[in-house]
């Protein structure tokens, strides 16, 4: 048998607690993120007048309702 003080013991659970933890919370931080990628791969924003709309279609290149400019699918920055 392996001897273990009190001291390891406390230090052990505690460790696997916070390791728990953080996988937790890296996991929940993926799922969210992807989600919320999903939720908005089909609203644009245009890059004449900042008008932010819904496009449901599957083409790269889309017509902003207010000011009729063509804005082409891309990346939403994250700010």
């Amino acid at each position: 048998m392996i001897p273990v003080t009190l001291n390891d013991l406390i230090f052990i659970y505690l460790a696997l607690m916070l390791t728990l933890v953080f996988g937790a919370w890296v996991i929940s931080a993926w799922r969210r993120g992807k989600r919320e990628r999903h939720a908005f791969r089909h609203v644009f924003r245009c890059k004449m007048c900042g008008f932010d709309f819904l496009d449901p279609g599957d083409g790269s290149l889309s017509r902003c309702p207010r000011c009729a400019a063509l804005n082409e699918r891309g990346r939403r920055s994250r700010l």
